[in-house]
């Protein structure tokens, strides 16, 4: 298969897979950095066992200059994303925090067009506000946002979402080596934090580990084939998918549910169908 088609599949996969971890994180009723702390723990004991018995359990061995940038995907992508977002959504309302961490995308395009020389085309752009606008009208209800001090917290966390991918799409590591060294620093990043602010264990963190260990392995396989912009958009809707299953569960359905789906529906296929290139 095509390496652009097996790219987007599996950023369509981590997009599904990432549209369940809302319903997780907003079912834990422990602290939410110690809910992070734990979750990462988890997923890097998930993870090590099986990076060091498949193909890539040499790749650290053979390779440990990389380690230091793994550890910088681990502090912008785990430690320092949770906490700013788990200040920043105490500060906000939670109508906030779920469109500004949508602005991952917009963050993507910048970084990738100036650090790995990505090429972002007008057709991406197009899809790409299409789908963040459909998030808007299922998010919102039709509703005005109102601006808090916590938002600038929350911008910040695509921020170092995208920082992290950045780095990580320039390390040679297999997606299983990147995602096992990201939680495993992410753990060791939040412990200390999380013991100055008290430590409170959840069953769900166990759920929550799972996810983001499965979510990660297949979301850096995925830009190791495609440009880190292209993915950024595929992955976008997510949010959407945790909606869907609040109408499954009872929740009431909209016209600005169907207003909103259709304009991310048109621009997820849109989305797909660009092809990955850099700038000449």
């Amino acid at each position: 298969m095509h390496t652009e088609t097996v790219g987007t599949l599996l950023a369509s996969c981590g997009a599904l897979l990432y549209g369940i971890e809302p319903v997780v994180i907003n079912a834990n009723p422990s602290s939410p950095l110690s809910f992070a702390m734990f979750s990462a723990l988890f997923a890097s004991l998930i993870l090590w066992p099986i990076a060091l018995s498949g193909p890539s359990r040499n790749e650290i061995r053979s390779h440990p200059e990389h380690l230091r940038s793994a550890f910088f995907v681990g502090l912008f992508g785990t430690a320092l994303a949770y906490i700013a977002y788990s200040y920043g959504a105490r500060m906000s309302t939670a109508i906030n925090a779920a469109l500004i961490t949508r602005s991952e995308v917009l963050f993507s395009f910048v970084l990738s067009w100036i650090f790995l020389r990505e090429r972002i085309t007008a057709r991406l752009l197009l899809f790409s506000a299409t789908i963040l606008a459909g998030l808007g009208v299922v998010i919102t209800q039709g509703r005005g946002i109102e601006p808090r001090i916590g938002d600038f917290l929350l911008l910040l966390v695509p921020l170092f979402w995208q920082s992290a991918h950045v780095i990580a799409k320039r390390i040679p590591y297999s997606a299983l080596t990147i995602a096992t060294l990201r939680n495993f620093y992410g753990f060791l990043l939040l412990l200390p934090i999380a013991a100055l602010t008290g430590v409170e264990f959840s069953p769900l963190s166990i759920v929550e580990g799972a996810i983001i260990a499965l979510g990660q392995v297949i979301w850096y396989a995925s830009i190791k084939r495609i440009n880190l912009s292209k993915a950024t958009a595929v992955i976008t809707p997510a949010p959407a998918v945790a909606i869907i299953i609040g109408i499954l569960l009872g929740q009431e359905f909209t016209v600005y549910h169907a207003l909103g789906f259709l304009l991310i529906s048109i621009g997820t296929l849109g989305a797909v169908k660009v092809e990955s290139e850099l700038r000449t």
